[in-house]
């Protein structure tokens, strides 16, 4: 971590611009209905093309927010930064306006969403060091443990969680491929196209664990709130357990009504209220 970070302020990644706007691309996209429609299916569509631009439109970019949410932290605003930055990721997703936010909570005094930022952050890049740095610095000053993981979710934090399903279908479908054109337009199999069909099947395979271990790392989360009650049942007038740090990693288990049950890393379960638990997962 730079020499800021040393002295308690992480200081934000000032070059990164994330790129999102899937959404904003299709909700643009021009849609004629053909004739024999009938006129209310049409009326429909386009009031909801309508309906889901209008928000886009009305308000600030990304990169706006994102620059907004810069300055406001240079000049010492640390709130007016959070709320530049939530919107940012409201509108797109993005590890470095997350990791910018995780900056700013902390400067706040917020340990549990700074954590929580940071570590949504490295869902979307596991590739920052930056990000790691803030978590491990973070996590020293707090005296928080770092989550326990299995092998086979290291293994899926070597890349980008959409990169595995991408290199998975990818890997698949040129294994089937491989085998079964040949036999369809009648070519004559050859050796490259088994041994391509081979390693299409062998990638697909290693990408398995780290495909598990995805789906086993969405059911982390963060405690939100400073000595959060884990509570014996689902209810508020619950006997208390035990009560958590903010900013301490716990798996989702199961969830009921308004509340949801959580395992920490020093083993303790219980319940706790879903305003104070957030998945890292969920953006």
């Amino acid at each position: 971590m730079n020499r800021g970070a040393e002295r308690g302020r992480p200081r934000p990644l000032w070059a990164i611009r994330a790129r999102g706007g899937g959404s904003r691309a299709q909700s643009g996209q021009d849609a004629r209905a053909p004739d024999s429609w009938p006129a209310g299916v049409l009326a429909l569509l386009v009031f909801g093309l309508v309906a889901t631009s209008a928000p886009r439109l009305s308000g600030a970019s990304f990169d706006e927010l994102f620059q907004q949410g810069n300055q406001a932290y240079a000049a010492g605003g640390f709130e007016q930064a959070a709320i530049a930055f939530r919107e940012a990721i409201a509108v797109s997703p993005a590890s470095g306006a997350l990791h910018n936010l995780g900056n700013a909570e902390w400067q706040l005094g917020r340990v549990g969403p700074a954590l929580l930022a940071w570590e949504r952050a490295q869902w979307l890049d596991p590739y920052s060091a930056n990000t790691r740095a803030n978590l491990r610095f973070a996590r020293k000053s707090a005296q928080l443990d770092a989550p326990d993981l299995a092998w086979y979710e290291i293994c899926s934090r070597w890349l980008p969680v959409d990169t595995w399903a991408w290199l998975a279908g990818i890997s698949l479908w040129t294994a089937i491929a491989a085998m079964m054109l040949p036999g369809i337009i009648r070519w004559r199999k050859a050796d490259w196209q088994q041994g391509l069909a081979a390693a299409g099947f062998a990638v697909f395979l290693l990408t398995v664990p780290a495909m598990i271990g995805v789906h086993s790392r969405s059911r982390l989360g963060v405690v939100r709130s400073r000595e959060t009650p884990l509570l014996l049942t689902p209810t508020p007038d619950a006997q208390v357990l035990t009560k958590l740090p903010a900013g301490e990693m716990a798996r989702l288990e199961r969830k009921r009504g308004d509340y949801v049950y959580i395992r920490s890393g020093n083993d303790a379960a219980g319940w706790v209220h879903r305003s104070q638990y957030s998945r890292i997962c969920e953006l």
